[in-house]
């Protein structure tokens, strides 16, 4: 009997030790703990990477990248190991995203393109100003034997025909900046919007009056989007008299004369409001040089403290 306790109690002691480093995830935790061994690693690379992505990369300073360089948000789906290696013979970096997959998943391409744009995206918060090659690789140990889905990330679209012309062009550009004004003119709804866009640095946007009346006779826009965009003219357009610009297009401009008056009463309203202020900074500016106390001349003005600092500095 003593010696079936004190067997008891060594098992019991080593089931105890075995659960402490239970691990929900073993098999990702077992990649992870040799491929973070830098020799490793790199035996791993010479086996998988193709020779001409081997070629291109400088060993002597293949590093592996902090866990913070992966993207957080992503932090609770990967298993990832990120290597960096320096580019041979140029300037430049290589990523090589590892991801361990012990059941398949059919989206793992998709995942291990994130991971990729992920690091790029690290790299460029480096302070670097040009994206880094990143090639992934996925090492898979699962029950199904092969894996079974497709490691090409256009393969998880819809329609990996449309993707892949998509995806492997260069984008769209929408340059209202080389259209000539009179094929912009032709645009219906658009109009309006580029041709203000293409030339709101320029000197004098009154000089789009007509254009922008006759747009707006068409009756292609709101009255939201109109106010919007008159908005927009004032804050960043150029224009003498604004007030007088907007009131001028109100005029001809039936079906939003009351929305576009009403901008006009606002700005009108805004004038005095600044005439006001503007003549009472000119009292406290020549009460401040005549000599009286900012205490009283705060009092007199009902300027804060920082405005008569303002006042006084200048």
């Amino acid at each position: 009997m003593p010696s079936r306790s004190r067997c008891h109690r060594v098992t019991g002691g080593r089931a105890d030790a075995m659960s402490k480093k239970f691990t929900p995830t073993p098999h990702d935790a077992v990649f992870k703990q040799f491929l973070h061994d830098k020799a490793t690693a790199q035996d791993f690379f010479d086996i998988w990477l193709p020779d001409d992505i081997k070629a291109l990369c400088d060993w002597e300073t293949l590093k592996p990248e902090s866990e913070t360089f992966i993207d957080p948000d992503m932090k609770p789906y990967q298993s990832d190991i990120l290597y960096s290696v320096n580019a041979k013979g140029a300037d430049g970096y290589i990523y090589c995203v590892l991801e361990h997959q012990s059941s398949p998943d059919k989206l793992m391409a998709w995942r291990l393109m994130r991971y990729s744009m992920a690091a790029m995206q690290r790299h460029l918060e480096a302070g670097h100003d040009k994206l880094p090659l990143v090639f992934p690789v996925l090492f898979y140990c699962g029950e199904k034997s092969p894996h079974l889905y497709s490691t090409n990330w256009l393969d998880c679209f819809e329609r990996p025909d449309i993707a892949a012309k998509i995806y492997s062009q260069p984008f769209r550009l929408a340059d209202v900046t080389t259209l000539d004004d009179d094929a912009i003119m032709q645009h219906r709804r658009m109009a309006l919007l580029e041709l203000v866009q293409k030339h709101i640095r320029r000197r004098d946007m009154t000089e789009l009056l007509d254009s922008i009346v006759k747009l707006l006779s068409y009756n292609y826009y709101t009255d939201t989007q109109v106010i919007t965009m008159m908005n927009y003219l004032i804050q960043e357009g150029n224009a003498a008299s604004p007030r007088t610009f907007i009131t001028e297009i109100a005029k001809r401009a039936e079906k939003h004369e009351e929305a576009l008056m009403t901008i006009a009463e606002a700005l009108k309203q805004e004038g005095r409001q600044e005439g006001i202020q503007e003549g009472v900074q000119r009292v406290a500016r020549q009460l401040l040089a005549d000599g009286v106390s900012p205490s009283i001349v705060k009092h007199a003005t009902c300027l804060n403290e920082n405005e008569l600092m303002n006042l006084k500095n200048k």
